[in-house]
Parts: C-alpha cells; sequence; structure tokens
C-alpha cells in the first residue's frame, strides 16, 4: 500500500447523497479478484449512455474534472454491500482522497486498507468547496499529517481521523503490515510458549 502523506489536485463533485456501491460499480464487474482494471467501469451506469458513450450530463465526465484526483461528495457516500470492489474503482481511476459530510463505516475501512483516504467535513465547509469548484479546474491539497484541507484562494478546513487509521496511511501499512511491525514481540512470545509446553 502506497503511503499518504500529502496530496494536492483537482477537485470534481459529484453533488449527490447516499452514494452506494452498487453504484460506484455495478455487480456485473465483480467477477475478478485483482484491484486493477477498474478505473473504466467506475460509476458505469451514470457515466455511460445505452450507447456506451459517455453521458455528458454526468457531472465526472465534465472536461474541468479530467485528471481529478479527489472526489468531492454528499452525504453517506459509499452506502449499501460491503463490496472493495468500489474502493478498487475509485483507486484506479486516480482518486487519492475523498471529501464528504459522512461515508458508511464498511466503505471507509475498506478505503483505509487501500491506501484512499475519507476526510469528513462539515455541511458548511462542502458547500463553501461546491461553490469555489463551480467554474472548475479547483485545487486542493490534503494534507494527513497537519489533518488539513486548504485551497490556493485561502479556503481551510481542519479535519481528523482516529490514530490507527492515521498511522496505516502515512506507514502505508494494512492491518497485517501493522501486526508484523511487532514481529519480535510475537516471536518472543511464542517462542516462551512453547518453552513452557
Amino acid at each position: 500500500m502506497q503511503k499518504f502523506t500529502v496530496h494536492a489536485g483537482i477537485v470534481a463533485m459529484l453533488d449527490r447523497d447516499n452514494v452506494d456501491t452498487d453504484q460506484i460499480i455495478p455487480k456485473q464487474f465483480l467477477k475478478r479478484i485483482e484491484r486493477t482494471g477498474y478505473g473504466d467501469v467506475l460509476f458505469f451506469d451514470w457515466r455511460y449512455g445505452r450507447d456506451g458513450q459517455p453521458d455528458p450530463d454526468f457531472p465526472l465526465n465534465a472536461p474541468q474534472y479530467r485528471g481529478a484526483s479527489i472526489l468531492l461528495a454528499g452525504k453517506n457516500f459509499g452506502c449499501g454491500s460491503s463490496r472493495e470492489h468500489a474502493v478498487w474503482a475509485l483507486r484506479d481511476y486516480g482518486y487519492k482522497a475523498i471529501i464528504a459530510p459522512s461515508f458508511a463505516d464498511i466503505f471507509a475501512n475498506n478505503c483505509v486498507k487501500n491506501g484512499l483516504l475519507t476526510v469528513v467535513l462539515r455541511p458548511s465547509e462542502i458547500s463553501q468547496l461546491a461553490a469555489r469548484d463551480a467554474a472548475g479546474f479547483y485545487r486542493l491539497t490534503v494534507d494527513l499529517e497537519l489533518g488539513q484541507v486548504s485551497g490556493h484562494d485561502g479556503f481551510s478546513a481542519p479535519f481528523a481521523v482516529d490514530a490507527f487509521t492515521r498511522t496505516c496511511l502515512l506507514e502505508g501499512l494494512d492491518e497485517i503490515g501493522m501486526t508484523l511491525k511487532h514481529e519480535p514481540e510475537i516471536a518472543a512470545y511464542e517462542a516462551k510458549r512453547r518453552a513452557q509446553v
């Protein structure tokens, strides 16, 4: 897993609440277990028309959002089923951070395991960002070390993540990686136990 410390990028806005994992990646694309190759089918039913062409009315198809790496979303993002493929699709598409007023718990946990930062901001701060994004090509810096989201135009908002999540992302470690940091202590404990048997 890649480390996340500071990321600066273009913001793409998906102004919808309760975006579920079935919309993030529809069920017909869940036939593989690889973590790559899902970017093209992210938001498939919304991004493409029946003819297979990009739907110009879907916000993320707007030219100003090409290359965006920060997604600004509505409340309860990632609700629905627990499919980890949804996170894989977002990562594969190029998103490094998602900013929303709230996230579904399982989705947020899956994000941590895959190095995708979820940032919770107040609805008023989301509204400020939406207003700034109206012209497109709006850039933000997300700093996990400082716990701050900032824009070149003076926007600034703090955010908090729990200590375990912060450490995992800063060090680029999932739960197994965090456990393996204690391998010497685990080995010593196991050796002591074997000697007592």
